[in-house]
C-alpha cells in the first residue's frame, strides 16, 4: 500500500497594523485574524455555494433597474415561489442582497460592497504575503 503526500498552501500571516484596528468591516483586506473573522467569512461563503443562490444573486444584479420581484426570479431558475423565497432570505441574512417590500411584493437589490468585501477576502489568499 502506498501512500499519497498532499502539498498544503502555505499562508504568511501578518500582525495586525493600525489600519487593520481602525476597520469596522469583519471581511475586509487583510489576513483573517481571529476565529470569529473566519466564522463571519464562511457563513457568507457558505450562503454563497448553493448554485440556485449564485443563480439569484446574478439575476438581481443583471436585472434592469439592479433590482428584481421575487415573482421576476421563479422562471428563471424554475423553482417555486417559496423556495426562491427562502433562497433569497438567505442572501438577505448574509447581506449579499436587501429587501423592499412594497405592496405584495418582494423587491431585491445587490449590495455591491458585501461582494467587494467577499472579493478582498479572498484576494487575500493570492496575493503573496512579505515576511
Amino acid at each position: 500500500m502506498t501512500s499519497v503526500q498532499i502539498a498544503r498552501p502555505q499562508i504568511a500571516l501578518q500582525a495586525p497594523t493600525a489600519e487593520d484596528a481602525a476597520c469596522c468591516t469583519p471581511t475586509g483586506s487583510g489576513p483573517i485574524h481571529s476565529a470569529e473573522q473566519a466564522q463571519k467569512l464562511a457563513s457568507l461563503l457558505k450562503a454563497l455555494a448553493e448554485p440556485t443562490r449564485l443563480q439569484l444573486l446574478s439575476l438581481v444584479a443583471a436585472h434592469e433597474g439592479g433590482e428584481a420581484c421575487v415573482c421576476d426570479l421563479t422562471e428563471p431558475v424554475g423553482l417555486s415561489q417559496p423556495t426562491v423565497s427562502h433562497h433569497l432570505k438567505i442572501l438577505v441574512d448574509a447581506g449579499l442582497l436587501t429587501r423592499e417590500k412594497r405592496g405584495v411584493w418582494a423587491y431585491y437589490t445587490l449590495v455591491p460592497e458585501r461582494v467587494s468585501q467577499i472579493a478582498a477576502a479572498l484576494g487575500d489568499f493570492t496575493t503573496p504575503q512579505s515576511s
